[in-house]
């Protein structure tokens, strides 16, 4: 039913969940995105490294960039499967591609990332062991088309009003996670939309309690938020396209 997957690949079946849709009775953006993080986590876990043993060694893999991808937003109880696998290792750097399948194995949603390892004891990049980089081994990137990391603003950036990071915001890492960021951004498109396109560029970890500076436009097809702190400089600046 499900496509062979490659050798280094890490995959999971599920159904869309009546808690992952929304209005439409089809899974969210932040459904997708979800999805695909608890599939690089399963991966990781997988080979014993993960959650504990990152904590343990006082390191985490800290995502630096998103591109995602949907080509269509499966519905309620629909059969879905989600593929990962690294496709790079770069000093620092860790690239890794995303998709989600329907039961006939054709593509629904995909993603590159970028991620940045971390010695979280220390608060800088790092550069990880060999011996783990070599159990994830690496499989070619999809051809989805390499994205500019780099998010442009638009002119007639408005401020919007200020919020507090909850608690609901934080994970493993007390840093804001990062499906948040997106959401928080789907809050301040002017229309609802369904997006088929979402860069991310993460930039500084907020924590509970900051407060979040958004600031929004709406350039042709994309809209574009910064969510920053208080002195201005940006924890993350999001792009979603119609």
């Amino acid at each position: 039913m499900w496509q062979v997957q490659r050798n280094h690949e890490y995959s999971f079946e599920s159904k869309v969940r009546f808690s992952e849709i929304d209005h439409t009775k089809k899974i969210t953006l932040p459904g997708i995105i979800n999805y695909f993080q608890d599939c690089t986590i399963f991966h990781s876990e997988s080979m014993g490294l993960g959650v504990d043993y990152l904590a343990k060694h006082k390191k985490a893999w800290v995502l630096s960039f998103w591109q995602v991808e949907v080509l269509r937003y499966p519905k309620i109880a629909e059969r879905i499967s989600i593929h990962t696998w690294a496709t790079g290792f770069k000093g620092i750097l860790g690239d890794r591609n995303f998709c989600m399948k329907d039961e006939e194995g054709n593509m629904v949603a995909c993603a590159n990332s970028l991620w940045v390892y971390m010695d979280m004891e220390k608060g800088r990049p790092a550069k990880p062991p060999k011996e783990e980089i070599d159990l994830y081994g690496t499989e070619a990137p999809l051809e989805m088309g390499q994205a500019s990391r780099k998010i442009a603003l638009p002119a007639g950036m408005e401020e919007r009003e200020p919020f507090a990071v909850k608690r609901y915001h934080i994970d493993t890492n007390e840093h804001v996670n990062n499906c948040q960021y997106v959401q928080m951004a789907m809050e301040l498109m002017e229309e609802e939309a369904a997006v088929c396109r979402m860069r991310a560029e993460y930039k500084k970890s907020a924590v509970y309690g900051d407060i979040i500076f958004p600031r929004a436009a709406r350039d042709g097809q994309r809209t574009v938020a910064e969510l920053g702190s208080r002195d201005g400089s940006p924890y993350a600046v999001i792009e979603l396209q119609g």
